[in-house]
């Protein structure tokens, strides 16, 4: 009967919040409060400096200056003129000397016959390959491995190697720490991967030879990017919701920041080996943190640390000028011994595997789609970054500026993405910057001022592509394949980061070549992207069956709406669907099914607990776990 349903609706009530979320508790204690700031800009935000630095330090570490065979028997003639007899002279190549080739003549039988003034070099002489190895011009480029381990002519596509094999470094590194972080916690993982990546940056300079060398690449790149994920959970966990996407937002350009200040030191350090030092060593001071970074307070609830945990944000409260609720302790156990249950229950039911993204149609376009467009943006955004030092006349210059070119991206991106929705921004974008690409073809190959703003025009597009991915795929998966369908996504575009320094590799004969070929892939793709559905005012995705049913009506019509529409009710948008879908069951299954309709609808609106709105934000938010703690994107 209705009157004894009534005091099972307030029980079922009261358990759902007794149970204190960490969110819950944030506005009560500062969501972003001076604990919060001083953490943020003094140790997390610095903390994704070295990221950059360990991606891109090696573009100048393989500085490729001019050479050409050495001629033992000619060392002691000036270089000059050891060039004009010993190596051949191409005019049809914008009159250079040969890289890999030499006259094959007896020397000492010529300079016995002949002086040294009068000897002049004969096209019919025989040419061979250079059998005593290579001098370099020293005068721009002094030191570099393309030096060292002379990697040049048949050797020259082995800088490209090292790349890949940094790279290749990534997925198993991303799985690994991953792990660490989410076992061990986010503290000890990251002074972990700080080490790891001190460690095969340091050991790279000492190494006799390439492959010694590229090893430690490999090493190194273990920790791209998770010496970049961690310090970013960090944050995010420690901050209220309504600050996520402003923390994500400045974790970005601080990533940018570490990029500017490596190019300022490779322009004053242009030993590799100093380099390779001079990129490492300093980030030991990071080791200082290890009195003043905190464990995470949401991975020690998780983790049912709960007295650790409380410490934490008792001090939190304390620097931020606010008090611990009397109660939280005593809910917020509660809450964690309902969550373990939960948890445990979950954990015994097998979820959805990959099989689940494939299975219908429109999840199966959805999920190609995605992962195209997560490969593209990937694969251009890295290979642009790369390629930026070899354009323009000056390669420090160039860098420096195709890095400072993502500072206003970001802002803009930030901005444009709330207000325009992520799928417009996203294609138009990723147009943009491959036509910015493809243009470079059409220019003289002395056009080198224009290449390079086509060039920076083409970064500036596809690093806010890159930014709008993240989050609209996230939208995009419904919550029980979000996981899965961020992990499936990221690591075949994982993947175009092995396959793209050999893209940038054409380079070396064609210059161009590379931007047409990223440019064709950015355009093509992102056209395609106007086919997934817009998220931006819209309810997202819970159950599988919701997400095969998001987008299956689209169409031309409102593809062709550059500007979502409002929504007429806030009950469609910008909510927490989860409580609110939580809240709604409850209620409907306690309500009389003697009621009519209108007394129905009547009982649900004056029961509903009231909703915790939050802002639809435009943020790279990070998988969670059944307990409610974030985790590392994991490739596999």
């Amino acid at each position: 009967m209705p009157g004894k349903e009534e005091p099972q609706l307030h029980i079922r009530k009261q358990q759902h919040h007794d149970g204190m979320d960490l969110d819950d508790l944030l506005p009560q204690i500062g969501e972003f409060g001076c604990y919060q700031k001083l953490l943020l800009w003094l140790v997390c935000l610095p903390a994704c400096i070295p990221c950059g630095f360990c991606a891109f330090n090696q573009l100048f570490m393989a500085d490729t200056p001019d050479h050409w065979c050495l001629e033992p028997e000619l060392m002691e003639y000036p270089r000059e003129r050891r060039k004009q007899l010993a190596i051949p002279y191409d005019e049809t190549d914008n009159g250079t000397y040969s890289k890999c080739s030499r006259y094959n003549v007896n020397w000492t039988q010529l300079l016995l016959e002949y002086d040294i003034d009068d000897l002049s070099p004969n096209t019919s002489w025989p040419v061979t390959t250079c059998l005593y190895g290579w001098e370099f011009d020293t005068s721009i480029v002094s030191s570099s491995i393309v030096i060292d381990y002379e990697l040049v002519c048949q050797h020259d596509i082995y800088p490209t190697i090292g790349l890949a094999a940094l790279n290749a470094g990534g997925p198993v590194g991303v799985y690994m720490f991953g792990i660490l972080n989410d076992r061990y916690g986010r503290r000890l993982s990251f002074f972990l991967c700080l080490a790891t990546l001190i460690f095969g940056n340091l050991a790279c300079a000492f190494m006799p030879n390439f492959w010694l060398w590229a090893a430690c690449r490999v090493i190194a790149g273990l920790t791209i990017p998770a010496i970049y994920q961690i310090p970013f959970i960090i944050s995010l966990e420690l901050v209220g919701p309504n600050y996520r996407s402003f923390v994500t937002v400045m974790t970005c350009l601080f990533y940018t920041l570490g990029l500017v200040f490596l190019a300022g030191i490779t322009y004053l350090v242009r030993n590799w080996v100093h380099l390779a030092i001079v990129t490492s060593l300093p980030f030991l001071l990071y080791y200082i943190y290890w009195w003043f970074l905190p464990e995470s307070p949401r991975w020690l609830l998780a983790k049912g640390r709960l007295e650790e945990a409380s410490k934490i944000l008792e001090t939190l409260a304390s620097v931020n000028e606010k008090e611990l609720p009397d109660t939280f302790k005593f809910r917020l156990k509660q809450g964690m011994m309902l969550q373990r249950t939960r948890s445990e229950e979950r954990r015994l039911q097998t979820g959805p595997g990959v099989g689940a993204l494939f299975k219908t149609p429109n999840m199966r376009l959805k999920t190609i789609l995605i992962t195209l467009n997560w490969f593209a943006n990937e694969m251009v955004y890295v290979g642009l970054s790369y390629y930026g030092p070899a354009l323009g006349s000056d390669q420090y210059l160039s860098f420096l500026l195709s890095s400072l070119v993502e500072i206003p991206s970001y802002l803009a991106c930030w901005v444009v993405m709330d207000r325009w929705g992520r799928r417009w921004p996203l294609s138009i974008s990723m147009i943009v910057s491959g036509v910015c690409c493809i243009i470079t073809v059409l220019l003289p190959p002395e056009a080198v001022t224009e290449t390079l703003v086509l060039f920076l025009l083409s970064k500036f597009a596809i690093s806010a592509s890159f930014l709008i991915i993240y989050p609209f795929t996230g939208e995009l998966y419904p919550t029980q394949l979000r996981g899965v369908g961020i992990g499936f996504s990221a690591y075949i575009s994982g993947l175009g980061l092995i396959i793209i320094p050999f893209i940038t590799y054409l380079g070396s004969e064609h210059l161009v070549l590379p931007l047409v070929i990223m440019g064709a892939v950015s355009v093509v793709v992102g056209m395609t992207s106007l086919r997934l559905p817009e998220t931006l005012h819209h309810r997202l995705p819970q159950t599988i069956d919701e997400g095969e049913e998001f987008g299956k009506d689209w169409s031309l019509a409102e593809c062709l709406r550059c500007v979502p529409l409002q929504p007429s009710s806030i009950n469609t948008s910008y909510e927490d669907l989860d409580l609110e879908t939580k809240d709604q069951v409850e209620l409907q299954t306690q309500t009389s099914p003697h009621m009519s309709t209108p007394d129905k609808e009547t009982a649900l609106l004056g029961r509903r607990v009231p909703r915790r709105l939050v802002r639809q934000a435009s943020i790279m938010e990070t998988p969670l776990d059944s307990s409610g703690s974030m985790k590392m994107t994991c490739w596999f």
